[in-house]
């Protein structure tokens, strides 16, 4: 998984020699200690990075040229302490390929009323420097997020947070590689998409092959590699007597070693597979699936590649927050009381979501022509969650993000045998269903209990796609008329 910690936003400041070297000084000394203040907090698993403050326009294009190639950076703050002409921003801006956050804040919290004077009004002019700097971002028509408020306020803070692993995200989404094994489920539509439209804008790449590489690889896995993962197996999970079957389980782990060592090779984070094309494999992958999509891997099913790329983007965003994130499909529904949905798949949902110890246990399947397939089995917690589709309308991509809130199934589901979350969509299944099929929205989801809506929201911004959310305060003819 990324190592967050590695990664490095700006703090950046911008100003200009009208007010003087003193002025300078202040500017460069309360930057200085915002960012240090900013870079000493636990919500923001980053470095933060001081910049020395921007004066000129050769400054702040280079600055920009900066950031473009430092590989850590995965983004820039951008405070004007004073009054910044923007101007001087326009070549820099316009070179930045680096998301950036507007902060408008400034170095006092009160306004010392007694002893105000114009020295005072000249250094701290973020109120209106803010809105010149707001000016050209408008004009120019950059994607950015504004965040309003004192810099050592929670609220601030959080937002910067938000938006810092929005970045972060999108960072890792310019690296990403996804894996597809076959090719898209046969005849089915919205998991299809233009691959090379994603690339030019989304960043990842998806390279496609057969079935046969991927058991070429498992092939090269030794049975004392199997051996020493089924006993992992049975150390990290429940199992049943009646499912501790040493040859499911042997065909299992032989996949998952497999695939794990396919994709560490390649430099993969996403994978897909398509249980229509299983030549070669004695079992569909479950608990392969589940366990890489634990450790940090994007998955799909039935080729389905963006929401493969999503869900790894989303784990990203997520590492480090309370709450699992994982591969998500709305399987069923309970009309009756509160109308809700039963979330699952035939077997990849990411035990980062479960609420207790899994259970690894062998069924029929009934699809794919396979052995019974190995799995873990258990239920999401109760608490607030989203889902989330990221599908190709044509002209452009649409990221469709419904906020939900998980609870517990109304009976016990002995005869269930996948994993699964139960959760009532907000504003209600009746509106939030409708808006998600106006929406074109997708079957397959990334489900996450750790992101909100505006870590979307923000990665939304930053990759110029169209958002649509649903939640509480969605109306369907407002939502139609905005999809128009």
């Amino acid at each position: 998984m990324v190592k967050l910690e590695e990664l490095e936003v700006w703090f950046v400041t911008g100003s200009q020699h009208l007010y003087g070297a003193e002025a300078l000084a202040q500017v460069d000394q309360h930057s200085q200690k915002i960012a240090a203040s900013l870079d000493a907090e636990k919500s923001l698993p980053f470095k933060i990075v001081f910049k020395p403050v921007l004066t000129t326009p050769e400054e702040i294009r280079a600055l920009c040229r900066e950031a473009n190639n430092r590989d850590s950076c995965i983004g820039l703050i951008l405070w004007m302490h004073t009054f910044s002409p923007a101007k001087m921003w326009i070549a820099g801006l316009n070179s930045l390929t680096k998301p950036f956050l507007h902060l408008h804040t400034q170095f006092n919290r009160e306004l010392p009323w007694g002893t105000i004077d114009m020295d005072f009004m000249n250094l701290n002019q973020a109120a209106h420097g803010d809105r010149e700097f707001g000016f050209i971002t408008a004009r120019l028509k950059l994607a950015r997020k504004v965040v309003v408020g004192f810099w050592q306020d929670a609220e601030t803070i959080s937002e910067i947070a938000a938006w810092a692993r929005a970045a972060a995200g999108w960072n890792e989404s310019q690296h990403l590689k996804v894996a597809r094994f076959a090719d898209n489920m046969r005849d089915v539509a919205v998991t299809e998409g233009n691959k090379v439209s994603a690339e030019a804008q989304l960043g990842y790449s998806v390279n496609g092959y057969g079935v046969g590489d991927l058991v070429a690889r498992m092939d090269q896995v030794s049975d004392a590699e199997v051996e020493r993962l089924i006993a992992e197996y049975r150390e990290a999970y429940s199992i049943a007597k009646e499912h501790d079957l040493i040859d499911p389980l042997r065909v299992a782990a032989k996949i998952e070693l497999g695939l794990r060592a396919f994709l560490e090779e390649g430099g993969y984070g996403a994978f897909t597979d398509n249980f229509q094309v299983l030549h070669g494999l004695g079992q569909l992958p479950g608990i392969a699936v589940q366990r890489l999509m634990a450790d940090g891997y994007g998955f799909g099913g039935e080729g389905d590649w963006k929401t493969a790329a999503l869900v790894r983007t989303m784990k990203v965003m997520a590492q480090g927050l309370p709450g699992g994130t994982s591969f998500m499909e709305d399987y069923t529904y309970d009309f009756s009381g509160t109308p809700k949905v039963l979330g699952s798949h035939m077997l990849e949902i990411c035990p980062s979501i479960a609420a207790d110890r899994p259970s690894v246990e062998i069924h029929p399947l009934g699809i794919g022509g396979k052995a019974d397939p190995v799995r873990l089995v258990f239920t999401a917690p109760s608490g607030p969650a989203v889902v989330a589709s990221m599908v190709d309308m044509g002209d452009k991509f649409r990221l469709i993000v419904n906020e939900v809130d998980v609870i517990q199934p109304d009976q016990p589901l002995p005869k269930l045998p996948v994993a699964r979350a139960v959760w009532v969509p907000r504003p209600s299944l009746k509106v939030a269903a409708a808006a998600w099929i106006y929406a074109g929205g997708a079957h397959h989801t990334g489900f996450s209990q750790a992101l909100g809506v505006e870590h979307l929201e923000d990665f939304a911004e930053i990759a110029g796609v169209e958002l649509v959310v649903i939640d509480g305060e969605t109306r369907l003819r407002e939502l139609r008329r905005e999809l128009r």
